[in-house]
């Protein structure tokens, strides 16, 4: 058996990635009316050129109530989708793949702009009223939500498809639903937040119901050639009895796994800011190594992911079958081809920029 390193493909059903870097999902705050233009376009078109297996959307909120600010992107309707067909052709063109993130961001919603301060903004001040599991707000600072009835949880549960159904319109390779960083999927499974009586709330299986319903009903009308990924925080990173833990995320992973799903990217937190003694080189790649080595289901692993031989090792040693980055695409655009060049691999570079490498 071939020896597994950062520039392996892998195939997830009929998608096949050039190697194992992933642009993880960034919130750009620069849409109109969810719109995508041209910041977009030359965004995740430069991590392209730049060589990433695959890109990864920014959470692409599934109705207008879903959003973090005015200024996120969606597909809560189709004029949304021309944006993203266009920015996909071009992706495909460099030969990378795409998912679309699809989101829902419940309380942690009506927000300011970054420039901004990202502070709550009270519908009477151009914000709306945010709802959530339960009438609990997060943390300091954000909003009180409503809670959500049952009827209102069906509506979402068919945003969630329909935004999907036009993922798949727009030329999307896959879809990633967004469970993690504190927002609605994670509102409703972790006892923090989720305090209803209801079928959707106390026991673990109620409290994963709304996640495992809406991927269920996902998986049922996406090709069955597209993969589906789920994104979930491993752990609540809180000293609580009822705080949500990894023997949680690996319980919901196999869930997840038998109805379909294809990989679990394990990240962390979302209810807390993280004391920063806490953040450091691959400091979440151990969530995604007990994930995988339980369920056997894919993992991405993140977390302060930004050298070459840190990345081809988490891959090589079976922790990981994706590395997925951020803020080092945002510093390097191109780290595929540099890492490259590190780890001594060769690759196809555009060749536009052949002259540079």
């Amino acid at each position: 058996m071939a020896t597994l390193n950062l520039f392996s493909p892998l195939q997830i059903r009929d998608m096949v990635l050039k190697n194992r870097i992933v642009v993880s999902p960034m919130q750009q705050f620069s849409a109109v009316n969810g719109k995508v233009g041209h910041w977009h376009i030359v965004h995740l078109g430069s991590r392209a050129v730049g060589g990433a297996g695959l890109i990864i959307t920014e959470s692409l909120a599934v109705n207008k109530e879903g959003r973090s600010t005015h200024y996120d992107a969606g597909l809560w309707n189709d004029a949304q989708i021309a944006g993203w067909r266009t920015i996909n052709k071009f992706i495909h063109q460099q030969g990378a793949k795409t998912a679309a993130q699809i989101a829902h961001f419940g309380s942690k919603g009506s927000r300011s702009h970054p420039n901004d301060g990202l502070q709550y903004l009270t519908p009477e001040n151009g914000g709306w009223l945010t709802k959530s599991s339960s009438a609990v707000a997060p943390f300091n600072n954000m909003s009180l939500p409503k809670e959500l009835s049952v009827k209102e949880i069906v509506k979402i549960k068919k945003d969630f498809v329909n935004a999907a159904k036009r993922a798949v319109a727009a030329g999307f390779d896959a879809i990633e639903i967004h469970a993690g960083h504190g927002y609605l999927f994670h509102q409703f499974y972790s006892n923090i937040i989720n305090h209803r009586l209801d079928g959707y709330g106390g026991s673990f299986e109620n409290r994963i119901r709304l996640l495992v319903e809406t991927t269920e009903e996902i998986r049922a009308v996406i090709p069955q050639t597209m993969p589906l990924m789920v994104r979930i925080s491993a752990v609540d990173y809180l000293d609580d009895d009822k705080a949500w833990k990894i023997e949680d995320s690996i319980v919901l992973a196999g869930i997840l796994k038998q109805i379909g799903v294809d990989l679990i990217t394990a990240s962390a937190g979302g209810f807390v800011f993280l004391d920063k003694s806490r953040v450091f080189p691959s400091y979440q790649v151990p969530f995604a190594e007990k994930i995988k080595a339980e369920t056997g289901i894919l993992t991405g692993a993140v977390g302060a992911i930004t050298e070459a031989a840190q990345a081809d090792e988490i891959i090589a040693s079976g922790k990981a079958d994706l590395a997925i980055m951020a803020r080092e695409f945002l510093r390097d655009p191109y780290f595929p081809l540099h890492a490259a060049k590190i780890l001594g691999e060769n690759v196809d570079i555009p060749f536009q920029y052949k002259r540079a490498f």
